[in-house]
């Protein structure tokens, strides 16, 4: 019941207007918030990893102890020591360093592709959901031809047309990655669109863009959020297989899928350089999803 009773806080502290005069009552609402956080162990946990990987990210100068580019073939694809905690690539360069930069990499096409696909998946979807008629069966049948492909495919087809490389990654990707979020945005539409408070809005002779954009699209932004988290391993995972293939981020970038590529030839011989980065992988994509998970849980009690 109390994790219901704070679930449905979180809930209400994201779409609720706040008023001037009550932020002692947001002030209490953000602590109820923070305590159903607490008491969320996927939500903790998922976090943590992120918030770990976020500041080896942007600490990447200070935190790695060698240069990521030098080579040096005497000492090729050495084991974990002193000096190379997670050992050297077939190239001689130290593994964690290019892991921690990769980090970087990897956050920066996770982030700039949430930020491109979010919002044009929540204006889609609203306008198709509020409008309705040809308008939405226009939309939906555009969305329906992109959710009928794999988002991999999909993806190595955009950056097959595109050309190689991280920026022509992070397009093809999004293009990939709104239509799910344009989904979600019109089902919460077509209930939103029903309620009472829109009625009033629409006899006060509010045009349907203001409708849409200040009073349907905020109610629809937590799902989105969830909705966004939730990709956020299927956007990694899909960079990291472009990296893999030679068609996202290029060598000697440090990216996690280019490391597994110029490491697979060794996976028999010297599999650590090959399960690094891969593990890296999995332990973000993996907290992104139970971060997404704990996220749903909270603001949907339904779900809990």
């Amino acid at each position: 019941m109390a994790d219901d009773v704070r679930s449905i806080s979180l809930s209400a502290w994201l779409r609720a207007p706040v008023p001037t005069s009550s932020w002692q009552a947001r002030a209490q609402q953000l602590w109820l918030s923070w305590r159903a956080l607490r008491s969320n162990p996927s939500v903790m946990f998922g976090g943590t990893v992120i918030l770990v990987v976020t500041l080896l990210a942007v600490f990447a100068p200070w935190v790695a102890n060698h240069d990521i580019f030098a080579q040096d073939l005497s000492i090729r694809l050495q084991k974990p020591s002193a000096i190379h905690w997670l050992g050297t690539d077939e190239l001689g360069r130290d593994v964690f360093s290019r892991l921690v930069f990769g980090a970087r990499i990897t956050l920066y096409i996770a982030g700039l592709t949430a930020v491109i696909a979010a919002p044009i998946g929540l204006l889609v979807g609203t306008t198709a959901g509020y409008l309705g008629g040809w308008v939405d069966t226009v939309l939906m049948r555009i969305v329906d031809v992109f959710l009928a492909f794999p988002s991999l495919i999909l993806a190595l087809a955009f950056v097959a047309a595109l050309g190689p490389g991280i920026e022509n990654a992070i397009i093809a990707i999004s293009l990939a990655a709104w239509p799910p979020i344009a989904r979600l945005a019109r089902a919460e539409t077509l209930s939103i669109r029903k309620s009472d408070y829109i009625a009033a809005v629409r006899l006060q002779k509010a045009s349907s863009l203001r409708i849409i954009f200040n009073h349907i699209m905020p109610m629809c932004i937590p799902s989105v959020i969830v909705r966004v988290t939730l990709n956020m391993a299927a956007i990694i995972l899909t960079a990291a297989g472009l990296g893999f293939l030679g068609l996202g981020a290029q060598p000697p970038s440090p990216e996690w899928g280019t490391m597994l590529s110029s490491a697979r030839e060794f996976i028999f011989t010297n599999g650590l350089i090959a399960a690094i980065p891969g593990t890296a992988i999995l332990t973000v994509s993996l907290a992104f999803n139970l971060l997404g998970d704990g996220l749903r849980d909270m603001m949907d009690p339904r779900h809990g």
